[in-house]
């Protein structure tokens, strides 16, 4: 298999020797740092040389940092200026464990990005700044609680911002099947942003009546063999990260709402198990399609 795959810490475990087994396990080459021994990623930079070491022993990499970065209020400057700190130690991170993407936000959704995307804009900057200076990437995610909500926005964020080597794409389909503005993640959404991913979260999951709900990858909304075929044939070479979500039935609803944190990642490491296995089965298929 030559497509690279990882999974976010937190969707295992909160021990990272747990993490690392899974990963060679399920013969992932990387592995995505969220929360690790119940710590936000901002606060593990003292525990880098632990983490680096133990996961080039295990022959991995770390495949970006999955930073909460502009998971705040667009008009509250004292949040705004704490998320620049936590940036700052997000990049920090990065780059003691090799790894130049960092995943950020644009700010909790207050109503269209048309009608904000001047003042989201304006405070992104400053992290760009940052950015371009430490000679990493600003992975913006589209995220449906943000005002960069899907494939369409996320595009036109990105050229808004016209910092094309600074600031690149998630690309997570799995959000887009929940987007506000209704946009299905492939082929409309996939169409509008790949020419600018860079890093690719992978879980599913169901649009309701109402609500939604998330599924093992493979069993949703996503389209996800005819997505990683789009991807491989368009020349994708980063990494699939797993980001499961979904959890066995029985589990309260609020242990996927709140990523980190021992709580989320309870059963994670079989909800993870399942998925990644999908994935895989996925990828072969896919790879046979492209090279066919």
């Amino acid at each position: 298999m030559s497509v690279k795959l990882s999974v976010i810490t937190d969707e295992v475990s909160q021990d990272l020797n747990k993490v690392v087994k899974f990963a060679k396990e399920h013969e992932l080459q990387g592995v995505e740092i969220r929360t690790l021994w119940n710590l936000k990623p901002q606060d593990l930079l003292e525990k880098a040389g632990e983490i680096r070491s133990t996961v080039s022993t295990a022959g991995l990499y770390v495949s970006a940092i999955a930073s909460p970065v502009f998971k705040c209020r667009l008009d509250y400057e004292d949040e705004v200026k704490e998320h620049l700190y936590i940036l700052k130690r997000c990049v920090a991170l990065a780059k003691c464990l090799d790894t130049n993407v960092v995943r950020v936000f644009t700010f909790w959704r207050l109503g269209s990005f048309d009608d904000y995307k001047l003042e989201v804009k304006e405070k992104f900057m400053e992290a760009v700044d940052i950015a371009e200076s430490e000679g990493v990437i600003l992975a913006v995610e589209n995220e449906p609680t943000t005002h960069v909500n899907n494939g369409r926005r996320l595009r036109q964020f990105i050229e808004e911002v016209g910092k094309p080597n600074a600031v690149k794409a998630v690309w997570d389909p799995g959000n887009d099947v929940f987007d506000p503005e209704g946009e299905r993640p492939y082929p409309n959404g996939y169409s509008f942003i790949k020419d600018f991913i860079v890093h690719v979260h992978v879980k599913d999951g169901k649009r309701l009546n109402v609500g939604h709900e998330f599924v093992p990858v493979g069993e949703g909304d996503v389209g996800w063999l005819e997505q990683v075929v789009a991807l491989l044939r368009d020349g994708y070479k980063g990494f699939f990260s797993l980001e499961t979500h979904w959890r066995p039935l029985g589990l309260p609803t609020e242990l996927i709402q709140m990523p980190g944190g021992e709580a989320y990642s309870e059963a994670g490491e079989y909800a993870s198990s399942v998925c990644a296995r999908n994935l895989k089965f996925i990828v072969r298929k896919a790879e046979s399609l492209v090279s066919s």
